[in-house]
């Protein structure tokens, strides 16, 4: 699947409302995000056909189309119609020309996804609730991103009490379309460090999809009962930055020791600064893996030559 024909997360539910647009971004493409007057999420180009001018920058109005801030055209978020010009009658037929580019939107999960291909099928939802949630932005382009997520986790977010190790459980292998990796974890505390021991009471599985590099990471305890269970939905933006949108819930065992760190705080920190002298040193491990499965033609090529 290419990045035109994905969906990707690109707010919170609660970042999107009828008050005031979003402005946000999939790579170099600008959207703007808001609800309509049925609360419905709408997904326009960030830019006004008539100057160009943003149009998170104008209002949403009382019916619940969108108005430009520069010369007031407006338009409907359903099909980026233009409705209105200030000074001619609503009943004039304006050219097709005028209409602003329009994308598909779904909301589920408790995130607001949109697909650049406004007739793309609906993506499949998860169904669960997750109350823990946040928005960062991360000065790594989005396949950096993704490399240190499968080679150190450690670099990218924190797991009140848990320490990632480098040992995974099994190869990065591929499963109903994401790419699956489990890896051994350790309390921080009640362990000798990772090298020095064979004890490992926790496991991190995450599912990645090869293309946004959504991941559901679930954290399970020896008995293989889910502690936790995030989602990270990386999306690239201008200026080599990634913008992270993350949601979080215990699991029904996320109880004893992690039940009490995450009553103190929150158990799940995303990093905004990346260490970067530990990214240097990183040796790419599962990343090898990955750039191999999602860019098979770069194998040919390097057999080729």
């Amino acid at each position: 699947m290419s990045c035109e024909e994905s969906w990707w997360a690109l707010a919170l539910t609660e970042e999107v409302n009828g008050k005031k647009p979003l402005s946000v971004d999939i790579g170099d493409q600008p959207v703007v995000l808001w609800r309509d007057s049925q609360g419905i999420a709408r997904a326009l180009e960030d830019r006004c056909p008539h100057r160009r001018a943003p149009l998170s920058l104008g209002r949403i109005r009382d019916n619940g189309w969108l108005q430009c801030g520069y010369h007031g055209w407006t338009y409907d978020g359903e099909s980026g119609k233009l409705c209105e010009i200030p000074n001619l009658k609503n009943q004039q037929r304006f050219a097709p020309v005028y209409c602003a580019r329009h994308f598909a939107v779904h909301e589920a999960d408790g995130f607001v996804k949109v697909c650049l291909n406004e007739t793309a099928a609906a993506p499949s939802a998860r169904g669960t609730a997750m109350p823990l949630s946040g928005t960062v932005h991360v000065p790594l382009d989005h396949g950096e991103y993704l490399t240190a997520l499968f080679d150190d986790p450690t670099l990218l977010l924190e797991i009140s009490g848990v320490q990632f190790t480098p040992y995974p459980i099994s190869d990065l292998h591929e499963e109903n379309g994401r790419l699956i990796m489990e890896r051994n974890c350790q309390w921080k505390v009640l362990h000798w460090p990772a090298p020095f021991s064979s004890d490992y009471p926790l496991t991190v599985r995450t599912a990645t999809d090869p293309v946004t590099g959504e991941t559901e990471l679930i954290l399970r305890n020896r008995a293989l009962q889910d502690l936790m269970t995030l989602v990270l939905a990386p999306v690239p933006t201008p200026r080599g930055v990634t913008a992270i949108r993350w949601r979080a819930a215990l699991g029904q065992h996320g109880t004893g020791l992690f039940g009490l760190l995450s009553k103190l705080r929150s158990p799940v920190q995303v990093r905004t600064a990346i260490d970067a002298g530990a990214l240097r040193k990183l040796k790419p491990s599962a990343s090898a893996q990955f750039i191999e499965m999602r860019y098979p033609e770069h194998r040919t090529i390097q057999k080729a030559v």
